[in-house]
């Protein structure tokens, strides 16, 4: 069994799909290689297309880019409140009332970029000082449970995915 395999059950499984992206490779090693990764990925897109989307009612690739952020950010508290031991159930993350709060198309790409890596490195610094044991810490969002062990390989994953969607149907 591949430790992907392992890790899957600790997490719904609307969550695989991003995992599997992660596989066999170390989550906390492409956790640090996104961010360069996407600075040269965004740096080269026209940034006329930027304020674009590929079809009427998707995210623009800003607002691709800014929902990147704002996840990176949910899946750090959520990593911080399991670590900690924090008993509550976490709410909802409504991703498209987040992008309707919000107003990406106005931000630039650069500082997008430098909001996603701040957050990064915040969250590669508190999942290097997990132990063994804590990855193993259980909490409960969206009215699920996963491990923090699951949100080490979501986090990266779910970066991974929204920049193949762009890759894909945008560039």
């Amino acid at each position: 069994m591949s430790v992907i395999d392992e890790v899957l059950p600790e997490a719904p499984e609307y969550f695989h799909r991003y995992m599997r992206l992660v596989g066999a490779n170390d989550p906390i090693i492409m956790m640090e290689d996104q961010p360069e990764n996407f600075d040269e990925f965004f740096g080269g897109i026209d940034p006329n297309m930027y304020p674009t989307a590929y079809q009427e009612g998707k995210w623009t690739i800003k607002e691709v880019m800014g929902h990147i952020v704002d996840s990176e950010r949910v899946f750090g508290y959520r990593a911080l409140a399991y670590a900690r031991g924090d008993a509550q159930a976490l709410p909802n993350y409504d991703q498209d009332a987040y992008i309707q709060g919000a107003d990406f198309n106005n931000i630039a790409m650069d500082e997008l970029l430098e909001e996603f890596y701040h957050l990064r490195q915040a969250n590669i610094l508190l999942f290097r000082n997990l132990s063994e044991a804590q990855l193993d810490f259980k909490g409960t969002s969206n009215g699920k449970t996963m491990t923090l062990r699951s949100l080490q390989y979501i986090i990266p994953g779910h970066a991974q995915h929204h920049i193949n969607v762009v890759e894909s149907k945008y560039v």
